[in-house]
């Protein structure tokens, strides 16, 4: 049995969408060879929301190692809020201990942030131990160079700048990469010669099905979000300007047919849930406005405060059907998509032609799967007329693809690639 330390600032009870490929692969490790042990940030210095219920997910066994972090009040003084900046040092001194300590084959940091990834090149230095880095998004990137001010993140110009320094100290020593797009690998690649040759492996996000379990039996703790009046559709994710272009077909056909007095659109209900990533109550609306614009905000709810994992599986089980609107970025992976399919419900997935979600949907045997450069009325009208009661069925799905992207699959898939490291 080989040993890999795991390297995710952000753990349960974090409800932060980078810890669940660790979270989902923990129960499958030993299985296939590897002993995990977690190196995170204690959920006191985050200011992300928590979700106790993602901790009993997580097999007891696991061994949970927690570092502590500079205080943010007093780090934002000088523009450094980043837990993984604020966190580097003390992860820098609790696994230097850990590994004198004990045995490890392996170093693997899961995150997006990924600043803490540049400790990975110091320890192979020091212990002679290699790392895989896991690349869920982009670290350094150029898709918001051309965006308007307004479009772009929150201080764009530091983060740009700090990214373009610090990813080819931790790339180039660098001995396995995963990530959830190949292209991604591809353009790490490219830019960094000396990683031409090293290991790596497309593994995508997964679906995990014991969370439904975990959802129903706590339904009881979580608010209901829907107007049972009506026949409701949601997306739970992100909101930002540069899904417009996949929302914008959506609500040109329901602007189209509450002209044209249509019952059965008249019934719909669209809601958008934990669009912003900022703080409760501080998140602004990106969904809101374009209903506005095109004439359709009755019939459009956005909730830019982000609802815990739970609560987000418990509001899709409530609801009739989903809608996922998809990035104008064509490598954009959506990982939300694993748990829409977790709960068969009818579906519209709008997305850049050149996403992989566009695939992998289809390999799925999901329906209503669209280019927002192609699609047309007819489509979204035709999504729209299944939305009654008598056609709301559950959907089946390919069982070979449910098997694919199951946790448990990208469990091996990842462990065949730290084999490969180690070898």
């Amino acid at each position: 049995m080989k040993n890999v330390l795991i390297i995710s600032p952000y753990f349960p009870p974090v409800n932060a969408a980078d810890m669940q490929r660790v979270r989902m692969s923990l129960p499958y490790f030993t299985d296939y060879g590897w002993n995990a042990e977690i190196v995170t940030v204690d959920e006191q210095y985050t200011d992300m929301n928590t979700d106790a219920l993602l901790l009993q997910s997580i097999p007891a066994a696991v061994k949970i190692h927690r570092v502590k972090a500079f205080k943010k009040q007093w780090t934002s003084k000088f523009g450094l809020g980043s837990i993984a900046l604020r966190s580097l040092w003390f992860y820098r001194k609790k696994v230097n201990q850990l590994l004198k300590s004990g045995k490890f084959d392996l170093i693997y940091f899961s995150t997006t942030q990924f600043p803490v990834c540049i400790l990975g090149a110091y320890w192979k230095k020091r212990f002679g131990i290699p790392y895989v880095i896991d690349m869920q998004d982009p670290w350094h990137s150029n898709y918001y160079q051309d965006k308007p001010r307004a479009e772009q993140p929150p201080k764009y110009w530091f983060s740009y700048r700090l990214n373009k320094y610090l990813e080819p100290i931790a790339m180039k020593s660098a001995d396995g990469l995963i990530s959830v797009s190949a292209d991604y690998i591809h353009d790490l690649k490219t830019r960094y010669p000396a990683i031409k040759n090293i290991p790596a492996a497309t593994v995508t996000f997964s679906s995990f099905e014991p969370d439904l379990q975990i959802a129903a039996s706590n339904s009881q703790n979580f608010e209901g979000l829907l107007n049972p009046n009506f026949t409701n559709i949601v997306y739970v994710g992100r909101g930002g300007a540069d899904m417009s272009k996949a929302i914008i077909p959506l609500f040109k056909t329901l602007k189209q047919g509450l002209v044209d007095n249509s019952y059965a659109i008249e019934r719909l209900k669209f809601y958008f849930i934990g669009t912003s990533y900022a703080p409760a109550g501080l998140g602004k609306p990106t969904i809101r406005p374009l209903a506005e614009q095109y004439g359709v905000a009755g019939h459009v709810i956005e909730i830019t405060d982000r609802i815990s994992y739970y609560h987000t599986l418990l509001t899709l089980q409530q609801a009739d059907a989903f809608f996922i609107p998809g990035s104008d970025d064509p490598k954009y992976t959506a990982s939300k998509i694993y748990t829409y399919l977790l709960i068969q419900k009818p579906m519209l997935a709008i997305f850049n032609k050149d996403s992989s979600a566009i695939a992998i949907l289809k390999e799925y045997g999901v329906k209503h799967v669209y280019d927002y450069e192609k699609i047309t009325e007819a489509a979204v009208n035709n999504f729209f007329s299944e939305l009654n009661s008598a056609q709301l069925k559950p959907q089946t799905y390919n069982t070979a693809a449910i098997h694919k992207y199951s946790a448990q699959q990208m469990t091996v898939n990842q462990c065949e690639l730290f084999n490969q490291v180690v070898k």
